[in-house]
């Protein structure tokens, strides 16, 4: 069985683990660039026996803490930093001291029980064989931070294990949620330009006019991806955003649409690359305009290594009882850069249910709102979570 006061240890520095959290949200950095956030996570684990480590592509970091009982495995565990650009509407009093900039997806929360975590570990040093490793990462709203923490050589040499953990405001106050597999969507941008000829409004004849054409793109991407795709393996190709034009009698040289395509295979990932833009060019040409298609990779899936989320599921039942953890029967169609980790280590990522106690869940606000709530009550359960899986893996690996 797992040590059994990890939770109570966790709960003992709750006060420090909310401060950090709520220090974080008052002041919320976006991208690459948390020197902020970094400061204050590197403020607040000063004094302990931990090797850093920083690249120079972002202002991440990687802490390693050396068990006292010799060599042995070697696990990591990660909590992203950065926030959104989206205004706060929660009415906290730590509220955002930032115009336009949030921490609407609990990374502020994620850092914090990293750094709970951390603090845990280091007081049992002694006890652990091994070696824990501690990835604190900015820019995983969509600027690649993992990647480019891999890339500088931050996380060299590979850890033999993984886990990161994402609360969800939405879901059971505590309730720890995963799956093997594909937890999380790939996510790639697009962007379309319908090429057409401007004229006068009253007379289209004299033009070639690429709205209609754009809209023709719209709705025929809706048939390709429902009869095309097997619908065992998901696939969403959204067209978000639609600009064209610059008067109400003016016909416009070119029509724009943006959107986002997921999938939880490579196979769909590459055939459905390879169908926008046969279908955009195909009804372009077929109307004599021409289109222009930009695919902008982003994240890959999210896939969860079995080994792993039993080993999650273990531990949360140990710490929380039989009924805290829960299997997703489907996965969740966003998209998550932790995944970079995971195509070279194997490892899960987890859910944490952060409803306030005694409320609706299901009507909270969930993440990327700008009412986005966290119950602070349970960030203890993520620190003794995060703690849990590190010492878990260091003394019986894949067992």
């Amino acid at each position: 069985m797992l040590h059994q006061d990890l939770l109570e240890q966790a709960r003992g520095i709750a006060g420090e683990i909310v401060a950090l959290r709520r220090a974080i949200h008052m002041e919320p950095e976006l991208g690459l660039e948390t020197p902020k956030t970094r400061d204050k996570v590197r403020a607040a684990l000063a004094g302990l026996p931990l090797d850093w480590r920083e690249g120079p592509s972002t202002t991440g970091l990687v802490a390693t803490l050396k068990g006292g009982a010799g060599p042995g495995r070697t696990v990591l565990l990660r909590g992203d930093m950065d926030a959104l650009p989206m205004p706060e509407e929660t009415g906290l009093d730590f509220a955002s001291t930032v115009p336009g900039t949030m921490h609407a997806c609990g990374h502020d929360a994620h850092t914090a029980m990293l750094a709970g975590a951390v603090r845990m570990l280091c007081e049992r040093q002694a006890e652990l064989k091994g070696e824990v490793r501690f990835m604190f990462q900015p820019g995983e709203e969509g600027f690649h931070g993992a990647k480019f923490m891999l890339e500088d050589g931050l996380l060299d040499p590979l850890p033999e294990a993984a886990f990161a953990l994402h609360v969800m405001p939405n879901a059971r106050h505590g309730l720890v949620a995963g799956r093997s597999g594909a937890l999380l969507a790939s996510a790639d941008q697009f962007t379309i330009v319908i090429e057409g000829r401007g004229a006068h409004g009253a007379m289209p004849h004299q033009g070639l006019d690429p709205v209609p054409v754009a809209c023709e793109v719209v709705t025929a991407l809706q048939a390709l991806v429902a009869r095309q795709f097997d619908a065992h393996d998901p696939v969403i190709a959204t067209v978000a955003q639609i600009e064209g034009g610059t008067a109400h009698n003016v016909i416009a040289d070119f029509a724009t649409l943006k959107g986002t395509l997921r999938t939880l295979s490579p196979r769909h990932r590459a055939k459905l690359h390879a169908a926008l833009e046969q279908l955009a060019t195909g009804i372009a040409a077929a109307h004599g305009a021409s289109a222009r298609v930009t695919i902008t990779p982003g994240f890959p899936v999210t896939n969860c290594d079995p080994r792993a989320v039993d080993l999650g599921e273990a531990v949360a039942q140990d710490l929380f009882g039989e009924a805290a953890f829960k299997r997703l029967d489907q996965p969740i169609m966003g998209a998550e850069d932790f995944s970079y980790v995971l195509e070279k280590v194997p490892g899960a990522m987890f859910f944490l249910g952060v409803a306030h106690e005694g409320v609706d869940w299901h009507k909270c606000p969930s993440i990327h709102s700008p009412r986005m709530m966290v119950d602070e009550a349970a960030l203890p359960h993520g620190a003794a979570l995060l703690a849990g899986c590190a010492v878990r893996f260091l003394e019986k690996g894949w067992e």
